[in-house]
This record gives C-alpha cells, sequence and structure tokens, in this order.
C-alpha cells in the first residue's frame, strides 16, 4: 500500500528547510534514500551515495542531514505520521463497542499490509531496538496512537477509568507495532497467524474491559 506521506515532518537532528528551492531538495534527497535503502537495505546505504544519487555535493547533503541516522530518523517519522493519521481517521468515527471492534480489526489488517507493502518501513523499523532515537520515535507513535484508541474505548462505553484506558491502550499499540516488526520476521504464513494472535488478544481485552 503506497502511502502520501506529509512534507516537512522534520527531524530535530537536521536544518529545517525554509526556502522552496531547499526543501525540494530535502524532498529529492530523502526520496534517493528511501530508493537506495529499498535495492539494499539501510545498513548498506552511503551517504555519498545519496549525494551522487540526488545530484548534490557530499557537503551540500550534510548542510541537511548531518549523518545516515538523520535520514533514516526523518523517513521513521513520515511513516509514523501517516499511520497516525489511519489510525485517527480509522477510530474517529466509533460509537460503541461493536463499532470499535470492527474500526480496530480492520486497522491491524492495514497496518500489516503497510508493512509488508513497503520495504524501506520494514527496514527502518526492523533496526529499531538497536537506535535509541528510534526506539524513543516508536514510544511516542504507540502513545500517541494509544491516546486515539483510548478515546474510542471511552466512547465505546468501556469501564476502565481514563488513567487505565490510557495505560491499557498503550501497551496495546506497543504490543502491535511488536508484533508486526516479529510477523515480517518470519514466514509469511507464520506473520499472518501472529497478526491474527494479536488482533484477537487485543480485541478481548477491549471487549471485557
Amino acid at each position: 500500500m503506497n502511502q502520501v506521506l506529509p512534507v516537512d515532518q522534520a527531524s530535530t537532528t537536521r536544518r529545517e528547510p525554509t526556502q522552496r528551492r531547499s526543501r525540494e531538495r530535502v524532498e529529492r534527497i530523502l526520496g534517493c534514500a528511501s530508493e537506495l535503502i529499498e535495492k539494499a537495505g539501510s545498513d548498506s546505504m552511503r551517504m555519498s551515495d545519496v549525494a551522487e544519487m540526488a545530484g548534490i555535493s557530499i557537503g551540500s547533503l550534510y548542510q541537511y542531514f548531518p549523518d545516515k541516522a538523520a535520514i533514516i530518523r526523518t523517513l521513521a517519522e513520515r511513516y509514523n505520521v501517516a499511520g497516525q493519521e489511519c489510525i485517527a481517521d480509522g477510530l474517529g468515527g466509533v460509537q460503541d463497542s461493536e463499532g470499535l471492534i470492527k474500526a480496530f480489526g480492520e486497522l491491524i489488517d492495514i497496518y500489516y499490509a503497510m508493512f509488508l507493502a513497503e520495504p524501506v518501513m520494514r527496514d527502518i523499523w526492523s533496526g529499531t531496538q538497536a537506535d535509541k532515537a528510534l526506539r524513543d520515535i516508536d514510544i511516542s507513535d504507540s502513545r500517541i496512537n494509544g491516546a486515539a484508541l483510548a478515546n474510542a474505548r471511552e466512547k465505546s462505553g468501556s469501564r476502565l477509568n481514563r488513567q487505565e484506558l490510557e495505560s491499557s491502550s498503550f501497551l496495546i499499540m506497543q504490543l502491535g507495532e511488536a508484533t508486526m516488526r516479529l510477523a515480517i520476521s518470519v514466514e509469511r504464513g507464520e506473520g499472518a497467524a501472529l497478526v491474527e494472535h494479536f488482533k484477537r488478544m487485543a480485541l478481548r481485552e477491549m471487549v471485557e474491559s
């Protein structure tokens, strides 16, 4: 599933472009980096390769991204924003428990399809645990998505108080991310089964609370 990613979700580790030409250059850099990651993985991507493919000097590249990690984190943030918007839209119309179960189940399937369809997304998140900055981004993403889930559960008539809702919803979303990373690391059939198991576990938690 190809996602239209929002422009200018900038990493705090790089210079924020203010002029149109600079913004266009950043988009070209990120596009080239994505192509290189898709072909050979982020471990093999070199800053010199990105600069050459983007048609700029290595010095110009470093003006926008001080290192390879800054490029990867910016791409990660963009994928997160796309995912957050997808989840917010999917849960925004929930009014009751039946609607919550339907919406959440569909979102799990959509999210898994996103991981399968986006090799760059798979590559980035496969290295999340080895990079503290990426782990922080991942946790922040789960908190945002957990808040959206807590809102939907609250509207659906959950018996939990707000603090309990936020805590359990945050955990559900964080476990969901971990499940996706595991699912794409194993054989396709086993991965799909793991996603289904997580879906049932999460829905059971929501129905019972």
